[in-house]
């Protein structure tokens, strides 16, 4: 899966040289958390509600509401953004975007294609694919298997399902040694004979979820 399919694209933006308080009211009116920071057509940093909050002067502090008011409506996003964006192309792997996201602990990316600003991926939208790919919300039974990490295998378990005329939508693999976890989602809840032929295969069925 593509960053491009679960991109947001033409996404909202604010300009370096834009008051903070101009930038949190975009995000209060469009309920975005980062904004893009976008300078010449290119994008130059991210802004996000925490680097505002950072920047923002603590409750502890002896100024009065009016002079905070002044100060942070003279405080620019060139002055909070972090910078330089991390970015991705809109034809990376959705996996790319996640790694690129936990290394570096941001919740967003902006999507660039050259230097032009094509949309953006979140966390969100990477948790709706995991979701989605893992087909938690379809009608049918996942069924949790234990099984030797070895060739072979996942054919096996397809003959398996294929004899008792189930279809696979989904199959995962978390691996281990010597045995790994194989997740795998069917289109159909009435698994009693499908389970019995599994493990007169050798498997071990360690869990089962119906989604009727």
């Amino acid at each position: 899966m593509f960053v491009s399919t679960r991109m947001t694209a033409n996404p909202f933006t604010v300009s370096p040289d834009d008051s903070v308080p101009d930038a949190a009211a975009v995000m209060k009116q469009h309920n975005v958390r980062h904004l893009p920071v976008v300078s010449g057509g290119k994008v130059v940093g991210v802004v996000s509600k925490g680097d505002i909050a950072a920047a923002s002067p603590s409750a502890a502090t002896s100024l009065s509401a009016s002079e905070i008011t002044y100060l942070v409506s003279k405080l620019k996003v060139a002055k909070v953004m972090s910078h330089p964006a991390i970015t991705i192309a809109p034809g990376a792997l959705l996996e790319e975007a996640a790694v690129l996201m936990r290394d570096n602990k941001i919740e967003m990316l902006p999507v660039v294609d050259g230097d032009e600003l094509v949309g953006v991926i979140t966390e969100s939208a990477i948790f709706d694919a995991f979701i989605e790919l893992l087909g938690f919300r379809e009608h049918g039974t996942r069924l949790t298997l234990e099984a030797l990490d070895e060739p072979g295998v996942l054919a096996k378990v397809g003959e398996t399902i294929a004899a008792h005329r189930a279809n696979i939508g989904h199959i995962a693999v978390y691996r281990g040694e010597p045995k790994s976890t194989v997740l795998i989602g069917v289109n159909t809840t009435n698994t009693d004979d499908l389970e019995a032929g599994l493990t007169a295969q050798g498997f071990t069925i360690l869990g089962k979820l119906v989604n009727p």
